[in-house]
């Protein structure tokens, strides 16, 4: 049994790298049907779901996951980016702040907890996860864009601009077109 799920692994790694998705994916349905509780499995049939646009199809896969592996932040991060990709920003929340519980570190997992607690118009939240993300990944100029937005939206708009101008320190043409877009926005909130 053991011999015949490494074969159906290499094959469907295989099938992947020529492109062949759907017969990967029944190569990986085989290895599930052999073995429900396949880690591997579960987690690329979940990913080949979300790749091919169907969000839903892998939340089940991925809910298992994290059932047999509750203390794997990645599994719950994959869960959270799926379920706000679907709108479910609540569900996403919990499966993001498992994440960062398990793993405080793990930036990406801040940055979707951020995200999705904007949806949700719990901007104060948000300023905090977007922050720690930035602190995190202080390079990267989606944190601190989304964390200028929301300050933005919190109508601190002294503290966006300070964040707009930190960006412009390392990511020029991120800040001016920010710089533009807070200015519509602000234009937009003046009374007529």
């Amino acid at each position: 049994m053991r011999l015949n799920a490494l074969l159906l692994r290499a094959q469907s790694w295989l099938l992947l790298a020529l492109g062949r998705r759907a017969a990967a994916l029944a190569g990986v349905e085989r290895m599930l049907h052999l073995d429900p509780q396949n880690l591997w499995a579960l987690a690329s049939r979940a990913h080949l779901h979300a790749q091919a646009g169907q969000p839903a199809l892998a939340v089940p896969d991925l809910q298992a996951l994290t059932r047999l592996q509750p203390d794997h932040a990645a599994h719950w991060f994959n869960l959270g980016f799926v379920l706000d990709a679907q709108g479910q920003h609540q569900g996403a929340v919990a499966a993001f702040e498992r994440a960062t519980a398990i793993n405080p570190k793990l930036d990406q997992a801040w940055y979707g907890l951020g995200l999705a607690l904007l949806q949700l118009q719990r901007i104060e939240e948000a300023i905090a996860a977007l922050k720690r993300n930035t602190e995190l990944q202080p390079l990267s100029p989606y944190g601190w864009t989304q964390l200028a937005r929301a300050h933005a939206r919190a109508q601190q708009p002294g503290k966006a601009r300070r964040v707009v101008e930190h960006l412009r320190g390392f990511e020029p043409r991120v800040a001016e077109a920010l710089t533009h877009e807070l200015q519509l926005l602000e234009s937009q909130e003046e009374p007529a």
